[in-house]
């Protein structure tokens, strides 16, 4: 039987008691806020890892995961992970060799992505760990960490956390192919100085262990974006005699200032995994007008001033407090 509100209720808004127009408002109000609420995943206790099998992709999110600080130990990772949000995987391969673990469809707060450690040893003791990968990704493309020579029946704990303290919703999966571009360290951006040219030349060699290599793939990043977009295909030049062109260039033009991370990806068609075989930090920034050249330089004139008085007083000072020292040395000189 339905449930029906009382007669005695009236039916116009303004007749309702104030306190049950407020809890409905509220209601109405905040939808998003009640849909979004989701729980701590179960994972984010070791205890209650999550077992992957082969190539099976979950998906998860380290949103409200807190850290087993008995489960970890920071100083067999050093710089490489801040652990802040992590949450735990387990997989088990069946026949030993090389396999990958691939990340991808990652939506997250910041630009940062997520970080993973991979290790062996017993579950929260981790006097027994022995890492065997340590990964921070720094944005969030499609990315695989490569693990080699896996020994069957082994068991390998996978731990996934926020890089520097980012919230990331993220597929993951443990598979014996690769998926996206290999997870490595971007060049320092600090040391790349700014050019007012728009253009921007990429110089890459094709390494004799790429052999097999049918195109590259031009990914390019602004740093604060979220994700690299593919920006141009080049393919791999072969002679008559079937031997491949070592050197190759392709030239960009940027349509806005900013800084760029260029990475040149070589992809078989036989399904190896990718391989990055250049990467390269270009910043592109608009000259100044005239006008604020002459405040740039008028300003670092004023500080060169300002420096010079400052050490004359400095100078005069030092010599006064040199006269007053000898005079009470020979009060009678």
């Amino acid at each position: 039987m339905r449930n029906q509100l009382p007669t005695a209720i009236a039916t116009t808004p303004g007749d309702f008691p104030r306190w049950w127009r407020v809890v409905v408002g509220n209601l109405f109000l905040l939808p998003g806020a009640l849909l979004a609420a989701k729980g701590q995943v179960p994972n984010n206790d070791i205890e209650r890892r999550r077992v992957l099998r082969l190539s099976e992709a979950v998906v998860s999110s380290t949103t409200d995961c807190t850290v087993q600080w008995a489960c970890v130990d920071e100083k067999l990772t050093g710089k490489c992970i801040e652990y802040h949000n992590d949450q735990w995987f387990e997989f088990t391969p069946r026949t030993a060799g090389r396999y990958y673990v691939n990340i991808g469809g990652q939506k997250c707060r910041d630009t940062r992505g997520v970080q993973l450690v991979v290790l062996t040893g017993q579950p929260c003791q981790p006097a027994t760990y022995r890492v065997l990968s340590c990964t921070s990704l720094g944005s969030q493309d499609d990315v695989f960490v490569l693990l080699d020579s896996l020994q069957a029946g082994q068991p390998y704990l996978l731990n996934v956390d926020g890089y520097l303290k980012d919230f990331c919703q993220f597929s993951l999966s443990v598979s014996d192919k690769a998926q996206g571009v290999p997870a490595q360290p971007a060049p320092l951006l600090a040391s790349v100085a700014p050019s007012a040219n728009s253009s921007f030349t990429l110089r890459w060699t094709l390494p004799d262990s790429l052999g097999s290599a049918q195109q590259f793939r031009v990914l390019r990043r602004e740093a604060a974006a979220f994700r690299a977009s593919e920006v141009a295909t080049v393919p791999v030049q072969r002679t008559t005699y079937g031997t491949t062109s070592p050197e190759y260039t392709w030239t960009d033009t940027l349509s806005a200032p900013g800084r760029y991370l260029y990475q040149v990806v070589a992809k078989a068609a036989d399904g190896t995994a990718s391989a990055v075989v250049q990467q390269q930090w270009y910043a592109y920034s608009l000259p100044l007008p005239q006008s604020d050249k002459n405040k740039v330089q008028a300003a670092a004139e004023g500080a060169k001033r300002a420096a010079k008085a400052q050490q004359s007083w400095e100078r005069r000072g030092h010599r006064a407090r040199m006269k007053r020292l000898a005079g009470q040395r020979h009060p009678n000189s």
